[in-house]
């Protein structure tokens, strides 16, 4: 967790020294909202990530989630303001539906997380296939604060995820479901023998990060003005969260980690972002760079492990 704030820090000075370079500033205050703005879609659903990677599981549907909950809100909206509430639960409860259908398909059928939020990824991504073929819906112009509001330099959505983060910080440090997660993820089976119910520990993991992939529809929609069937999945939010994640300091076989090293992340990754399109780089150069920090920090992971347990 300290190494990634570490990093987000030498980042912030060499992308600044760079930006500075090319004739730009990159911690004014656009510079500012830029980096909160592009952290904020990808902190909810890494946040929410965070809680079944905890478990020892995973969530690849998220992106597809966030495009279908996306269209849900502003469909339900129509572009009515007495639609706002409707439109964000009824978001919600469907993103809701996702989780559950993941966690039981995981617990009860025994699928491995990986295929089985796979499937009900392509099942997601075959629906918004067929019935969509561009946005769709609209949501009020009141609504769209939520996307463009700021108090200060920093924008309510950006806020609205720091809200979410420290409720799952909460979740994960100072609840009953919190401690059974951990133990989930540390042992499956030590958490069964010591009365854990790990099926319902999985489950309510799954449905959490699915109601956080859908704010993060819900926040895109009242930044697009409507639903767009792709906004997750053109923005890789399912790899991306799970690289955030991964950056944080959370072990992926579960057990180890926790919110606070994802948002460091998160604003590693959207900082990186920035400096890049500060600088024009090239978008296929940046998925290098992106991929090349991931490997590095996965590395480091592993070489630290064996250490601890040697000693």
């Amino acid at each position: 967790m300290v190494a990634v704030y570490v990093a987000l820090a030498v980042l912030l000075v060499v992308g600044s020294a760079l930006v500075a370079l090319d004739g730009g500033v990159l911690l004014d205050q656009g510079g500012v909202v830029n980096i909160l703005t592009r952290a904020t879609a990808l902190g909810l659903v890494a946040v929410g990530q965070t809680l079944v990677v905890v478990t020892g599981s995973l969530d690849l549907s998220v992106a597809q989630l966030v495009g279908l909950c996306s269209l849900v809100a502003a469909e339900t909206m129509a572009g009515s303001g007495t639609m706002v509430v409707p439109g964000v639960l009824l978001a919600l409860a469907v993103a809701a539906v996702v989780g559950l259908v993941n966690g039981l398909v995981v617990t009860v059928l025994g699928v491995n997380a990986f295929i089985a939020t796979l499937g009900v990824a392509l099942v997601l991504r075959g629906y918004l296939e067929h019935g969509y073929t561009g946005p769709a819906g609209s949501v009020p112009r009141s609504f769209q604060h939520l996307g463009y509001a700021r108090v200060g330099p920093v924008p309510v959505g950006a806020l609205l995820a720091l809200l979410v983060a420290a409720g799952a910080w909460w979740y994960l440090r100072r609840t009953r479901g919190g401690y059974h997660a951990y133990a989930v993820g540390g042992d499956v089976d030590v958490a069964r023998l010591s009365g854990v119910r790990t099926g319902r520990t999985i489950v309510a993991a799954h449905v959490l990060c699915s109601v956080a992939a859908g704010l993060a529809g819900v926040f895109l929609a009242a930044r697009l003005g409507s639903g767009a069937p792709h906004v997750g999945t053109d923005a890789g939010y399912d790899l991306e969260s799970i690289a955030a994640v991964v950056l944080g300091g959370t072990a992926l076989a579960g057990g180890r980690g926790g919110v606070v090293g994802t948002v460091g992340g998160v604003l590693l990754l959207a900082t990186l972002d920035t400096v890049f399109d500060d600088l024009a780089v090239d978008p296929f150069f940046k998925d290098v760079v992106r991929g090349v920090v991931l490997v590095v920090a996965v590395a480091l992971y592993a070489r630290r492990r064996p250490s601890r347990g040697a000693a």
